[in-house]
């Protein structure tokens, strides 16, 4: 297992206003620069786009604030790893869908946390959805 170790730090605060807002100033540039889909593009993947929007859907989803903190406070250093890591991640098939392979990319914060994020690939179309970012231990 890689780990890739990120320059960015999490997010601070402990009110889900407050890290949502820090977390929308980094998502907001991104989705501007496109008129569809917003997407990062993944130096992994041999620059492949890697799209946003499933995240926030998945995060609004979680019934628990404290979860959903807890997963936002690592999306800039997500966004960094997915950018920039060349490492590879732990890839399987999706038990539930056997047209998607899932994989899990492993990072370390600035502060020396561990953090996983997930991406979910579509075999047919071969895009490539960010799914989830969260800390060791969830």
């Amino acid at each position: 297992m890689q780990v890739y170790k990120t320059k960015a730090k999490r997010l601070s605060g402990s009110d889900f206003r407050e890290v949502h807002r820090q977390a929308l100033e980094l998502y907001v540039p991104i989705k501007k620069r496109t008129k569809r889909r917003p997407y990062l593009r993944s130096a992994y993947f041999k620059k492949d786009k890697i799209f946003l929007g499933l995240f926030w859907h998945h995060l609004y989803e979680k019934p628990n604030f404290r979860d959903k903190i807890r997963r936002l406070k690592f999306f800039p250093c997500a966004i960094e790893l997915l950018q920039n890591s060349r490492f590879e991640p732990e890839s399987k098939q999706n038990p539930n869908r056997h047209e998607e392979i899932l994989h899990r990319f492993y990072g370390i914060t600035a502060e020396h946390e561990l953090f996983y994020v997930q991406i979910k690939e579509d075999k047919r179309s071969g895009q490539k959805f960010f799914i989830s970012v969260y800390p060791e231990g969830v």
